[in-house]
């Protein structure tokens, strides 16, 4: 035990304890690094990336390619003029007529004056990609047209397997440029000849994208019916990846909307959310869920409510659920105020003209529910509650809704009143045969879907079937094995 000397007196507070080796060496990890050394890094990690795409180019594998295009979205946060002039410079060639303009739209002083190394074209498009993609990210619209124009040529001079997925990024990024710069239109007959073209080659990579830009570019100016035409005409690649199959998707989905052919939109924007990155692409989903919940509520379902309770989804999907309260309730005046409050949002978001039919959906639940609660009802009361100009109004939607077998109802011209009828037995009907069937349907595409998706490694059934050779072969010397041992056996027994 401590003696009383040695005690501490309680008015004396502890002395601070030295700082550990361990903390002094992690606060030197923290400290931020130069953007020199960040630089270099990132021309390392570039440096890796080409070459990849080199392997690529001579063992004629496009897979390779696709794994350089998927580190893309990390590359670019990283890009700046020095990065780029240092590549350019590098890895493009002198004999390229866009270098010295490339070079220009990054100017660095810092960087090293390095004769290029003999490279494939590969790479100079990949260098020159980069380049267009910081302009796009730097707002640089008046630069990017020119790099865009210079790159699609290139792109168009090389005619290679190794280039069909490099070349559909470039193609994006080309269309992009031309919308954020509003001359989306002059990008279209470019993009149709070389839809021409990916498809006599067989590029379905080329095919899916430039199928998806061309219905990008007709949607954007509201040509339905060209747009429509093209997908009549054309033939959506099997093998193409999932993130170009759910932007076909759900562009094919909101043609069929404009249309009036709500089960058909219905199915492909579920195929679309479906088919998007569970965790990515948080965007696309917002946009195609607000879509879907107007197409549901148009074709007279009730979206489900776990959908505007997601954590992604809530804050954007806030408009669309008070619209869809004011649908359920069939209140028009609700409805109004909605629409009213959140008008701009809806036509920025392109689904504007969809709400607005949702008026006679709403007018329609608004007269189901009254026949429900009234047997008999004069159309003067039907006008009031629905908030109509005239009873001959409330007459003439009544009728209609009738005549579509929304309710089940007589209406008395003489006396203007409505009389609703007996509800039948929705068992007695084919209401439950047509509910199973869609069901069934929904299965069965599924199955048929997750089939197709399946992949398999190249020429995975020679090696299964050499092996099922190799086992015969060794049951064969098993069996003849045995025999001999039999008759050794035998022999020894006589």
């Amino acid at each position: 035990m401590a003696s009383k000397a040695q005690r501490k007196p309680k008015g004396e507070k502890p002395k601070a304890e030295k700082p550990k080796s361990e903390d002094v060496e992690m606060k030197e990890a923290e400290a931020p690094k130069p953007q020199s050394e960040i630089d270099a890094l990132t021309i390392e990690d570039i440096k890796d990336h080409i070459s990849i795409i080199e392997k690529s180019v001579v063992n004629k594998e496009p897979r390779f390619v696709l794994r350089v295009l998927r580190q893309l979205a990390s590359t670019r946060k990283r890009l700046n003029d020095a990065v780029l002039n240092q590549l350019s410079k590098t890895y493009i060639s002198d004999s390229y007529e866009f270098k010295g303009k490339l070079l220009s739209y990054f100017p660095c002083s810092d960087s090293k004056d390095e004769k290029p190394h003999a490279r494939s074209v590969l790479t100079e498009i990949y260098v020159n990609l980069l380049g267009l993609i910081s302009l796009l990210d730097n707002n640089r619209i008046n630069d990017s047209i020119p790099c865009a124009q210079a790159l699609i040529n290139r792109v168009m001079s090389v005619n290679k397997p190794t280039m069909h997925l490099l070349g559909a990024r470039c193609f994006f990024y080309y269309s992009r440029a031309f919308e954020m710069s509003g001359r989306l239109h002059e990008a279209r007959t470019l993009l149709h000849g070389r839809l021409r073209t990916s498809t006599l080659r067989h590029d379905s990579e080329g095919q899916a994208m430039l199928l998806n830009l061309l219905l990008r570019n007709y949607i954007h100016y509201n040509l339905y019916e060209q747009a429509e035409k093209l997908i009549s005409k054309t033939t959506f690649p099997e093998n193409a990846n999932n993130n170009e199959s759910a932007r076909y998707l759900f562009y094919l989905g909101k043609i069929k909307a404009t249309q009036l052919d709500y089960s058909e939109a219905f199915k492909n924007l579920n195929q679309a959310i479906r088919k998007a990155p569970q965790n990515a692409a948080i965007g696309f989903k917002q946009a195609a869920t607000k879509l879907l919940v107007v197409v549901q509520l148009l074709l007279g379902e009730v979206p489900e409510r776990h959908i505007f309770r997601d954590q992604h989804l809530m804050m954007s999907l806030h408009p669309y659920l008070q619209l869809t309260q004011a649908v359920l309730a069939g209140d028009l005046a609700k409805f109004s105020i909605v629409l009213e409050k959140y008008s701009d949002k809806f036509m920025k978001e392109g689904t504007m003209t969809l709400i607005n039919r949702l008026r006679h959906n709403v007018i329609k639940t608004g007269i189901k529910s009254v026949a429900l609660s009234y047997s008999r009802i004069s159309l003067a009361d039907v006008a009031d509650k629905l908030q109509l100009d005239s009873p001959e109004d409330a007459e003439y939607i009544i009728a209609k809704a009738i005549h579509d077998g929304v309710i089940e109802a007589t209406i008395d011209h003489e006396k203007g009143y409505m009389q609703s009828n007996d509800s039948a037995n929705v068992y007695g009907t084919n209401e439950p045969l047509k509910a199973y069937h869609e069901r069934i349907r929904f299965c069965l595409d599924i199955h048929n879907h997750s089939i197709k998706a399946m992949r398999f490694p190249p020429k995975s059934y020679n090696d299964n079937l050499e092996d099922a050779q190799k086992q015969r072969e060794r049951e064969q010397q098993d069996l003849e094995y045995a025999k001999e041992i039999a008759e050794e056996e035998d022999d020894g027994m006589l």
